[in-house]
């Protein structure tokens, strides 16, 4: 009996193991942006991470009434004048040591109007979606898109 049931608790341990590494979800992949007007899929977006930094390049165009030749005119960096496709907008992200369920301390460019805002990137809903927070100063001064998992 006493073995039966050391052979039962190891089994549970070893499913509840796999379920928390399950639920672990990270900013890692790629991901549909959504217009937060029109509500529609506007672009597709890679997240990689390299050495515990992430990048987030944008990866394609979704919607049809934006030019696959889009640049970022109203940049005011280095991508002035880029293409959008293939642009790095998310940059230097890493793990919060505070929080693990948080990935910040980078930013994030809006191609639309140019501008770098701090980033917070946090995977919601056991990784499916991430909300994505830039703000300016403290994430309290800023906005959230919600960004769904495309793979």
């Amino acid at each position: 009996m006493n073995r039966r049931f050391l052979h039962a608790a190891a089994g549970l341990a070893l499913v509840l193991l796999a379920g928390l590494a399950k639920g672990q979800a990270t900013p890692v992949g790629v991901w549909k942006t959504i217009d937060d007007d029109s509500k529609k899929e506007k672009s597709l977006i890679r997240i990689s991470d390299s050495g515990g930094v992430l990048t987030g390049k944008l990866e394609k165009l979704l919607d049809p009434a934006t030019p696959t030749d889009a640049v970022c005119k109203e940049c005011t960096d280095e991508r002035k004048d880029k293409p959008v496709v293939g642009m790095t907008l998310i940059r230097n992200v890493k793990q919060n040591d505070g929080d693990t369920a948080v990935w910040d301390g980078g930013d994030i460019l809006d191609p639309n109007n140019g501008k770098v805002y701090r980033v917070r990137l946090k995977p919601v809903d056991g990784g499916a979606k991430l909300e994505v927070r830039g703000y300016i100063g403290t994430p309290l001064l800023g906005r959230t898109q919600t960004w769904i998992r495309a793979e």
